[in-house]
């Protein structure tokens, strides 16, 4: 399969890495648990925890309650497998006083009946994605992970995210069968995150927000980004056991923007968006489109999708060079995904062309592969 080097035909919009940074500094020493103490003992969420990690579950019925008290119970067997994550301690959300996510008020705006029932929340993690996917047997499937500071996240091509306050960072879990499917899931994920910042806003009286999806990952704010989407899989017992991971910029205007920053400068009055109303609306919205996704294939929910993101009639160029061969440039437009989930491109030849990322999560139009289709 050739190479090929694909750049815009205008000028790429700036990137913003979701707050990218340095990790926080060590933390200050251990103080007694106690419910009162919480935001302390864990450093305030904003300093390191040094030795410990805490996590808060809660549930949103009796049912998920009963299961919460039991992971408490044997909460030895909850890894983190992080060094730095130093002992683990496991409360419920009745012995946490003052958390700085309210699983109140988001159990309070969650309506799915499969997903994000069980909240594991956490002051400062290592990963959200690894607490969740290291655990998959050990948590019920649709099990949400929140935490305020994220010190080692997860992106593509195997990037490290260090993600301040002032970031919505979840990951959670859900199973397929398909796995034809598998590639597409990231799109309904992407399309459940925008689907639920424009309910919100429309919720709300405020006028909708510019976000859109970029391809394959990545969500945009007039411009620049401000989220990003990562999904991993691993297959057992005839089932893929997959683990979903999401970071949403809301309040970080530095080193270019955010949503309550956006949302702020369109609408003049007060109104922000809550990490707690944005998570339960995610899973309101996600429990729908699945079901979508699962009965009808991901065909149903292209002429959505297709609205959202931002390369439909996008042309790029084709930069390719084979030993011995000059250069050959061709240039292509955008038409949509095909079936595998990869870029759908049409030459001006007519011919048709499958684009494939090299994984640089930063720059779409870097270093792509393509092949003709058949």
């Amino acid at each position: 399969m050739p190479s090929a080097l694909l750049r815009p035909t205008s000028a790429a919009a700036a990137l913003c890495r979701l707050g990218l940074r340095s990790p926080p500094p060590p933390g200050r020493p251990i103080l007694p648990l106690s419910a009162a103490r919480l935001s302390s003992y864990c450093g305030g969420a904003m300093d390191g925890c040094g030795h410990s990690t805490v996590l808060v579950l809660a549930g949103k019925s009796p049912q998920e309650d009963d299961l919460a008290r039991i992971l408490k119970s044997r909460s030895d067997t909850l890894k983190l497998l992080d060094e730095e994550a130093g002992e683990v301690r496991v409360l419920l959300r009745s012995e946490a006083c003052h958390p700085t996510f309210d699983p109140h008020l988001y159990m309070g705006a969650l309506t799915a009946s499969r997903f994000g029932r069980l909240l594991i929340w956490s002051p400062r993690l290592p990963s959200t994605h690894d607490l969740v996917s290291k655990n998959f047997g050990e948590l019920p499937v649709g099990t949400v992970c929140v935490t305020d500071v994220q010190i080692k996240g997860r992106g593509r091509a195997k990037n490290v995210w260090e993600s301040p306050m002032g970031c919505l960072l979840f990951s959670f879990s859900l199973q397929m069968e398909d796995g034809r499917k598998l590639p597409l899931l990231q799109y309904v994920v992407s399309l459940a995150v925008t689907e639920a910042i424009k309910e919100l806003c429309q919720a709300n009286g405020s006028p909708q927000l510019d976000i859109g999806i970029k391809w394959p990952n990545d969500l945009y704010l007039n411009g620049l980004k401000v989220g990003g989407i990562l999904c991993t899989s691993t297959y057992r017992s005839k089932h893929f056991n997959v683990c979903a991971g999401i970071g949403l910029n809301l309040d970080n205007e530095k080193p270019t923007t955010c949503l309550n920053a956006a949302l702020r400068e369109i609408n003049s009055g007060s109104l922000c968006l809550r990490r707690e109303d944005i998570l339960a609306s995610f899973f309101n919205k996600f429990e729908n489109l699945f079901e979508v996704f699962l009965d009808q294939g991901f065909q149903s929910l292209e002429e959505l999708y297709y609205k959202t993101w931002l390369h439909s009639g996008q042309k790029v160029v084709i930069e390719e060079k084979q030993e011995g061969q000059p250069e050959e440039s061709i240039i292509v437009t955008v038409q949509g995904l095909t079936s595998s989930g990869y870029l759908l491109a049409v030459g001006e030849d007519d011919k048709s062309y499958e684009l494939h990322p090299d994984g640089n999560s930063f720059d779409f139009f870097k270093g792509l592969v393509r092949r003709k289709l058949e």
